[in-house]
């Protein structure tokens, strides 16, 4: 008998099956870049790209165009430009290095590569930098001018002719008619037109005014300068007159008072003939030197858009052939610090453009996070119906950064990420591609009476009259009412029913309506310290519902709020539609609820005598150290004693039952070397922590009838099974559900229970609710044993059914020195066979690598590093889909996306280019772009 559990060699035809089904890779980031510093346009190419302070390029075309470039060095990207029509890149770091990049071929895939780099001399902090593409001579050209640089200048006064007293160079500019002449603008106010060429000036503008930048008008026969004073002054360039001391003309758009410096300006001409000038800065610096602002103008119409981040950056989209007349520009692209605003320039009243990409998923922190594969055709539909009606003008077809073009045919699936957020919204996002669409809003906080008005400071914004600002963007890191907050959300696709719950104990049952509905909202409150004596919470106050009858767009409805009692944040959420049941936990206790109904169905404490911290909330303050040092003490205590435990499984009649002893013999047996793990306290703070909740349709009672039941773990290791009893569709409204106590386990160690999962009698996961009453799935085996995976923080454990006697387990802690952090059943396809698929155990460790296990063997199949173990948010924020692909959080507004499948995979791929044109295609499977240039 113990020869059948010797570790075998490997099986050469395992590992061929391994490889067509397991493959890791990270593909592609979704969002907005984290740290922008620099922004850059290729007019002719129409790609844009961003450098940020982390050293990444990304550049983007039209929707499904990307591509990403990451400097050796993490240093700043302070400057990027196109090479003119090239798809090349130069990029100027904050270490005095220069380095340019391209496309090349590798490998069937085309890549942003750095093919060179440059060391600078002198100091770092270039203050100008400047690329002459416009010949072919002088296509890879460019002029830098450091502080040093001295021009001999004998027209000039005497203090303009000492270096240091000119100040840095601020800003330099091609001539946009001759491209052998440039514009050197220094702090000091001095300006010098530049022959290449002769090596001589043409033209002096003596200054005054400290210079911000500069910016030519298209006929190149002026130019407009900006200053620190606020204000801006037009300039004419004559070969008459070779030295100037006055502008044409002088202005400070909203002086008289002192006012921030105009960092930026452009001057664009229209065929109205008035010409179109856009800059950033300049407000008055005691009334609004806080705000963030750019300002268009053209002739009686002004706008200062009011942004809630630092800008970076603007361009415009314009016409840059030479031959024509006037620039007219469409659009002003706008990068801020925190995400990236465009604005049309040709409607009336400059609306904003909503952007297909780029989207900041930080607009309001990120709590939680939820993917749905394979999302229904109807489910779809209706989403996109609600998300067009908050936002009529959401039309991409006319986002005006086209470069590229995307052959890619629609994919098969649609995929839906949701992201819960600090503000209590819930988001919905395209994620069946590359690049990550918002498609719909969903906010919760019109449901409460909140501490502060949302709407206060725009009302108060459209008052005033001067400036005439303009709130643009849809970043707002500032919440209502930290309550709002959204920690679980819980989504059946089928019957488009949504559950989600919050940082003040609310769940809030929804069903997507596409009509718009005004009523009450029926309210429950759950007590789930049944009346325990001995506990006062400490922490926040519940959120007061709205009175009487609310108004809601078409979308997803409230219907019903449970409000849990005490108002702890929400631990766990679990919804089952066809049961009209949603089950939800605290850090006191879980509870189950008929909405259907409106009435509660059970409601256990799940608190030790201990679980003083339980009682102060995630918004108090107060922590106890005298506790903390206490609860230290008595693990070091504790840690002395060792002695051989197993699970035990409590019936409800206290009967015991020791777990299968011949299993841990076996398990002796099979592992040589062992981590050493000790027993957790009973007593720790938090230990009745609900951490998962499941429903399912299994064997429980005995071993003949099977019917609904639920499963909660908590942190302390315990786990309690529900049999229930609920009644068929006809008679929902007549019989209340009712609920039993089947089973509770203590697991080995008290380690925290992660999730929990019943297996049919193949060892399939449970088919989701509605999938086998509408033909979408086959329905589970009820005539082999079903079993219950059980993952811990330490173990993974499988209990067959109902007798739950341990059949195997896994125990990665003593194994591997971690512990578990994420965990989910995924389906894996082979590449070689869309017939042959497996399920597996995709386990995310607190190391931040990946462990993949067969189900319900638990034989370990493959292990992938994948997060950075410093990386606590990344790892936290990790969430798995069910075709072996996850998402997790690189930065707050940045989501890297990864693959764990050998065929579904999401990544930027590249056919051949040759020396006449380059063509990149992306492709997602099945998803192609190309660019032609």
């Amino acid at each position: 008998m113990k020869f059948r559990f010797r570790r075998q060699g490997n099986d050469p035809h395992r590992e061929k099956i391994k490889q067509d089904l397991f493959a890791f890779s990270k593909t592609v980031e979704h969002g907005f870049p984290n740290q922008p510093s620099a922004l850059a346009y290729d007019p002719k190419l129409q790609l844009m790209a961003i450098g940020t302070k982390s050293g990444a390029i990304k550049i983007y075309g039209a929707p499904g165009v990307e591509m990403t470039g990451l400097h050796k060095d993490t240093a700043a990207v302070t400057q990027i430009h196109f090479l003119y029509g090239q798809g090349r890149i130069l990029s100027l770091l904050d270490d005095n290095t220069i380095h340019l990049w391209e496309i090349v071929q590798r490998e069937n895939r085309s890549h942003l590569v750095e093919v060179h780099s440059f060391n600078l001399p002198g100091r770092p902090g270039i203050e100008s930098f400047l690329n002459l593409q416009n010949t072919l001579n002088k296509s890879l050209l460019f002029v830098m001018l450091f502080t040093c640089l001295v021009i001999p200048l004998f027209s000039v006064p005497e203090e303009y002719k000492c270096g240091k007293s000119l100040g840095p160079v601020e800003s330099l500019q091609e001539h946009p008619q001759d491209s052998d002449k440039i514009l050197i603008g220094y702090s000091r106010g001095l300006v010098v037109l530049w022959d290449l060429n002769s090596r001589h000036v043409v033209n002096l503008i003596l200054g005054k005014q400290q210079l911000e930048s500069l910016v030519w008008e298209r006929s190149g026969n002026s130019f407009v300068s900006s200053h620190s004073d606020g204000g801006y002054m037009v300039w004419a360039v004559s070969s008459s007159n070779p030295c100037t001391h006055d502008p044409i003309s002088s202005t400070v758009p909203y002086g008289p008072f002192p006012c921030k410096a105009v960092n930026k300006i452009l001057w664009r001409t229209t065929e109205s003939g008035s010409p179109l000038v856009l800059f950033s800065g300049g407000m008055p610096r005691a009334s609004y030197g806080d705000r963030h602002c750019l300002t268009i103008l053209q002739d009686s119409s002004h706008v200062t858009l009011d942004f809630t981040s630092r800008v970076i950056d603007f361009f415009t989209i314009n016409c840059t052939d030479k031959d024509k007349e006037f620039d007219d520009p469409s659009a002003l692209v706008v990068l801020l610090e925190e995400e990236l605003v465009v604005i049309d320039l040709q409607m009336a009243g400059w609306p904003t453009v909503p952007a297909p990409y780029l989207a900041p998923l930080h607009s309001s922190a990120i709590t939680c996070s939820c993917h749905i594969s394979n999302v229904p055709p109807k489910l779809w539909e209706r989403v996109i119906s609600a998300g067009q009606q908050q936002c009529p003008l959401q039309n991409y077809e006319n986002w005006p950064i086209c470069g590229g073009k995307n052959l890619a045919p629609d994919p098969k699936q649609k995929e839906l990420l949701l992201t819960g957020h600090e503000d209590g919204t819930v988001r919905f996002w395209d994620a069946s591609g590359v690049s990550l669409k918002p498609l719909y809003k969903l906010s919760t906080a019109n449901i409460f009476q909140t501490d502060c008005d949302h709407n206060d400071s725009l009302t108060q914004a459209g008052e005033e009259e001067w400036p005439p600002f303009r709130k643009v963007g849809c970043f707002d890191p500032y919440s209502d009412d930290p309550r709002l907050g959204i920690q679980k959300i819980s989504v059946c696709k089928y019957s488009g029913k949504l559950v989600v719950a919050g940082t003040a104990g609310q769940v809030i049952v929804m069903v997507l309506s596409d009509e718009k509905s005004d009523h009450m909202i029926d309210v429950a409150t759950v007590d789930l310290l049944q009346d325990r004596e001995g506990f006062t919470w400490k922490g926040h106050d519940r959120l007061p519902p709205k009175s009487g009858s609310v108004v809601f767009a078409p979308g997803f409805q409230p219907v019903v709020l449970v409000q849990c009692m005490p108002p702890a944040a929400v631990t766990a959420v679990t919804l089952h539609a066809e049961w009209n049941l949603i089950a939800f936990g605290t850090s006191h206790g879980f509870g189950l609820f008929d909405y259907h109904r409106r009435s509660p169905v059970l409601a256990r404490c799940t608190l030790h005598p201990n679980d003083s911290l339980a009682m102060e909330g995630p918004l108090s303050r107060v922590k106890s150290l005298k506790k903390s040092l206490r609860q230290s003490f008595r693990r070091i205590r504790k840690s002395r004693v060792s002695g051989k435990k197993r699970a035990v499984v409590y019936s409800p009649t206290n009967k015991v039952q020791e777990a299968n002893a011949q299993l841990a013999e076996h398990d002796a047996e099979v592992t040589p070397v062992q981590r050493r793990i000790e027993p957790r306290s009973a007593d720790d703070s938090l230990s009745g922590v609900v951490r998962c909740l499941c429903f399912a349709d299994t064997f429980l009672r005995d071993g003949t009838h099977h019917g609904p039941t639920m499963w909660a773990g908590t942190n302390s290791g315990s786990v309690y099974a529900y049999a229930l009893d609920v009644p068929s569709q006809e008679k929902f409204s007549e019989q209340s559900v009712e609920a039993l106590l089947g089973k509770e386990i203590q697991l080995m160690h008290r380690a925290p229970v992660v999730s929990i999962a019943v297996l049919d009698g193949r060892g399939n996961p449970l088919p989701e609710p509605y999938e086998v009453s509408r033909d979408l799935a086959k329905a589970a085996d009820m005539q082999g044993s079903h079993s219950v995976l059980i993952a811990s923080e330490e173990q993974f454990k499988v209990f067959m059914l109902p007798k739950v006697s341990a059949k195997t387990k896994f125990k990665l802690t003593a194994h591997e020195g971690c512990r578990v952090r994420k965990v989910a059943l995924s389906n894996f396809t082979s590449v070689s066979s869309e017939e042959y698929s497996e399920n597996a155990l995709v386990c995310l460790t607190n190391l931040g690598d990946i462990h993949m296990f067969s189900v319900p063997a638990l034989r370990p199949q493959v292990r992938y590093d994948c997060i950075r173990k410093e990386d606590i948010s990344g790892i936290a924020s990790c969430v798995f889909t069910k075709t072996g692909q996850g998402f997790y959080l690189i930065s707050p507004s940045e989501y890297e996306r990864f693959s764990l499948s050998a065929r579904v995979i999401t990544e930027p791929l590249f056919f051949k280019m040759n020396n006449k044109q380059h063509i990149l295609q992306y492709q997602e499977r099945k998803h192609n772009f190309t660019v032609n240039y």
